[in-house]
């Protein structure tokens, strides 16, 4: 089965979605994102992906209120990134209740750190692997690295790492179809599971991931603001 991974994008404490992570592009979805988070909850959500996104700009924890709301109202596993870039960020959060850590500009600059917090913190510990035009962006994506997308997953084969979350930046809030086959030309290249981001725009979206048969996973968050997509059905594809 796909896992569905629902997102709430965290900006200024307002649940919001950014138009190919453009900052200055941003609609305001809710300015209760423990409410957003338990709407999905409620239609059978499993996981939530959670981004601070101020905090991938400013590198250090921002959102950290909203997001303790949203552990202690839902229940369910989160999965957490932005602005993670040490040890001790990585064990407050833990501490806090999140289930898993995503890290990205990390995994570019410092990748011995990232695999010494798979050590420390053993299956807690996602690398976020956001592309424009196949090649990694870092610094909440203000920033385009050389280094291909699966050159970054085999950086970490072996690491300890429990995920690859792959986003395709120039899809990313535009509803213009996830990028499944991108995601899945890394999972083929490393033993890691991945979960693929960006584009989703319906139904045909999660089935496609499906198809692929090696992704483990897909995130959507416009979609479901906008109800091109819902729960429910994004549920049901990714079981059949």
């Amino acid at each position: 089965m796909t896992t569905i991974y629902p997102a709430i994008d965290l900006k200024d404490g307002s649940c919001v979605r950014l138009y190919k992570g453009e900052m200055d592009q941003v609609t305001v979805y809710s300015d209760s994102p423990a409410d957003q988070a338990q709407t999905f909850v409620d239609a059978g959500a499993k996981w939530l992906h959670i981004v601070d996104l101020n905090g991938a700009f400013a590198g250090e924890p921002v959102n950290r209120q909203p997001v303790e709301d949203i552990l202690k109202s839902t229940g369910v596993p989160v999965q957490l990134g932005g602005g993670i870039r040490d040890l001790a960020t990585m064990q407050m959060w833990l501490d806090a209740g999140v289930s898993r850590l995503i890290l990205g500009t990390l995994a570019l600059r410092d990748p011995e750190l990232v695999k010494q917090a798979c050590t420390e913190f053993p299956g807690r510990i996602a690398v976020g692997i956001d592309a424009k035009g196949g090649y990694v962006a870092v610094e909440g994506w203000g920033e385009v690295s050389t280094l291909t997308t699966v050159d970054m997953g085999r950086r970490f084969e072996d690491a300890g790492v429990v995920a690859l979350i792959h986003t395709d930046i120039d899809r990313d809030g535009t509803l213009s179809g996830v990028n499944a086959e991108a995601s899945a030309e890394i999972a083929r290249a490393v033993s890691i599971p991945v979960i693929a981001s960006g584009g989703v725009r319906d139904v045909q979206d999660i089935i496609k991931v499906r198809a692929t048969g090696v992704l483990e996973g897909v995130i959507t968050g416009k979609a479901l603001y906008n109800e091109s997509l819902t729960i429910e059905e994004a549920l049901r594809a990714a079981s059949q």
